[in-house]
């Protein structure tokens, strides 16, 4: 990656450094209006930026802290910051919070930031004026666009058919019938991160049928984006692990610079296009994209909008989670993200603006409850909001097959010929989805030799290999509508010593119950998945006690379970090698 550079972003003068409190304060820079936290004690000030490393909240003061004036609690989804320590409370052991470094100059004080150079300004190009029809940029399905520039042609994120997160998500869109014709010509292909709706593996079989050695371009994350790809049956020659910040050259005119996720470093990726001096930026599903240091003024910029992909709170049972509360809160937490892109939009000022990558359902009949509650931003209203804040940015909500041509768009923002949208009668939603063939692949899993053999809980959470840590989960198998699964498996773990016991301990412990549809459970501890397809799926209901995030089991089972899939032919050679004794299921 580039080198770092300092940048300071708070000056203090001497008066308002000597009326600092101790404990917590907050100051803002009144040139940007960007906010900071101060914590003041005996030993000196600490300080960092008024931002929850999750999600992106802002803090306030913690009413609920009986430390002394040290905790501050994110807006968001209720994170707890120890200023003084920097740590995470709530929940414990994930995050630290980055501080800022604290210089001081002649009895003030500045906040000086160690950030990264705006890799893209190395080798700038100035930009050429360009033909009508040069570049053109084709909205196909959710995030999946693309994008020719002269000869040569890109495709970012292509799930074009089949089901994302097991069978939890379905295509909103139609792609046009010759989208997986499309990509199968593609020049380059770019994939953002590992997510199945980024990462389609149903699109990329028929890719690797038709051209195993298109070249795909990834960012080099902690989780290697295709590290399910030996398992997986799809045979790709050409993927290319790319550094941060560092521009990939695909002709003499075309390059690209993958960005890293300020709050996802480990899986999520941006992307930065430049054809002749003109750039295109699509930030994906990026929280923070690039540590939120992002170009200015470019001449496409296109980004997630829609919320609602997540488990919280749509599948968490009891307590507070009412169906009031949770339509409350998806409400409140549509409007915050509809204000954060549109407000993120205005301060980057680029000629168009794009939402795309939310174009998702859950389609399924069994999935009605979470269809009908997790209400999700619409591009219309983010468009209009972008509008409203700065008339001068061009917006464009995509259908598919639409085109954008970006000449004509630079040119005259208001031009009708700027984007040619499909015939009036074109299918532009589905209406069906084969749901029967992937649920019976799903399903195929549940009389697998595996699950015959209650031992299979112990060997799958060893492999996991997640521990010490005071939680203790009961897993129970259930059928489509959440209820016991006939014969299904009830079990408990206690992450303390990755122990199996018959009931809860005595002890004090933090418990979570979740209840997953057997199929889609006894698939991943098949293959040796992550937990993704479960939770942001919606493929199982969750309740705890005491009601709090356990960010390391959780990180754990859906970013760092290992990357070699559990040996069922040792644990199957070891359960026949002796004599088996019946299974007594809960």
């Amino acid at each position: 990656m580039a080198t770092q550079q300092e940048a300071t972003v708070l000056t203090l003068d001497a008066e308002t450094v000597n009326a600092l409190k101790h404990g917590i304060n907050f100051k803002k820079n009144r040139e940007d209006g960007k906010c900071y936290i101060i914590y003041k004690d005996n030993r000196g000030l600490r300080a960092c930026k008024n931002q929850c490393k999750h999600q992106g909240g802002l803090f306030i003061e913690d009413m609920e802290d009986i430390d002394g004036n040290r905790t501050v609690r994110c807006t968001k989804h209720n994170w707890k910051l120890n200023v003084s320590s920097m740590e995470y409370v709530n929940p414990p052991d994930c995050f630290t919070q980055d501080e800022l470094e604290v210089v001081w100059v002649n009895e003030g004080v500045q906040l000086v930031e160690l950030s990264p150079p705006d890799p893209w300004n190395v080798d700038p190009k100035t930009p050429e004026e360009l033909e009508v029809g040069e570049v053109t940029v084709t909205y196909l399905t959710h995030a999946c666009m693309e994008l020719k520039c002269g000869r040569k042609t890109m495709l970012f994120d292509p799930w074009l058919t089949g089901p994302a997160f097991a069978r939890g998500w379905w295509l909103l869109h139609k792609p046009p019938e010759d989208s997986l014709e499309r990509l199968c010509q593609a020049d380059a292909i770019y994939i953002s991160h590992m997510h199945s709706d980024h990462l389609s593996y149903p699109s990329l079989k028929t890719l690797s049928d038709r051209r195993p050695d298109v070249p795909i371009y990834v960012g080099d994350t902690s989780r290697p984006v295709f590290w399910y790809l030996r398992s997986s049956g799809v045979t790709l020659t050409n993927i290319n692990v790319v550094p941060f910040g560092i521009w990939q050259n695909i002709d003499e005119h075309l390059r690209f610079m993958i960005l890293m996720d300020g709050v996802h470093p480990e899986m999520d990726t941006c992307i930065i296009v430049e054809y002749k001096g003109h750039k295109i930026l699509n930030t994906v599903d990026c929280t923070q994209p690039n540590g939120g240091q992002l170009p200015s003024a470019v001449d496409l910029m296109m980004s997630d909008f829609a919320g609602g992909a997540s488990g919280f709170p749509m599948s968490f049972t009891g307590g507070k989670y009412t169906e009031t509360w949770k339509a409350e809160f998806i409400k409140n937490e549509r409007k915050k993200l509809l204000n954060y892109k549109a407000q993120l939009v205005k301060t980057l000022q680029p000629k168009i603006y794009c939402p795309f990558a939310g174009y998702f359902i859950e389609a399924h009949p069994s999935d009605r409850y979470i269809r009908e509650i997790n209400m999700k931003n619409s591009a219309e209203e983010l468009n209009a909001l972008t509008r409203k804040l700065n008339p001068s940015i061009k917006t464009w909500t995509p259908k598919p097959g639409s085109v954008l041509d970006l000449s004509l768009a630079l040119k005259d923002p208001s031009s009708s010929m700027a984007i040619t949208d499909p015939p009036p009668n074109t299918q532009l939603y589905m209406n069906k989805w084969e749901f029967d063939l992937y649920m019976d692949e799903i399903n195929s899993v549940i009389t697998d030799d595996i699950f015959k053999h209650k031992n299979w809980i112990q060997f799958y959470y060893r492999w996991a290999d997640f521990k010490d840590y005071n939680l203790v989960v009961r897993v129970i198998e259930t059928d489509e509508d959440f209820r016991p699964f006939p014969n299904g498996y009830d079990y408990f773990v206690d992450f303390l010593d990755l122990s199996f016991p018959g009931q809860r301990p005595e002890r004090d412990h933090a418990y979570l119950e979740i209840k997953n549809r057997v199929g889609v459970m006894r698939y991943i501890v098949k293959n040796g998945l992550l937990w993704d397809s479960l939770y942001i799926g919606f493929q199982n209901r969750i309740s705890r006690d005491p009601d709090m995030f356990h960010f390391r089991f959780w990180n754990h089972f859906q970013i760092k379970l290992p990357t070699k899939r559990p040996d069922w032919n040792l644990f199957l050679l070891q359960e026949t090698s002796v004599p088996v004794q019946a299974d007594s299921h809960r």
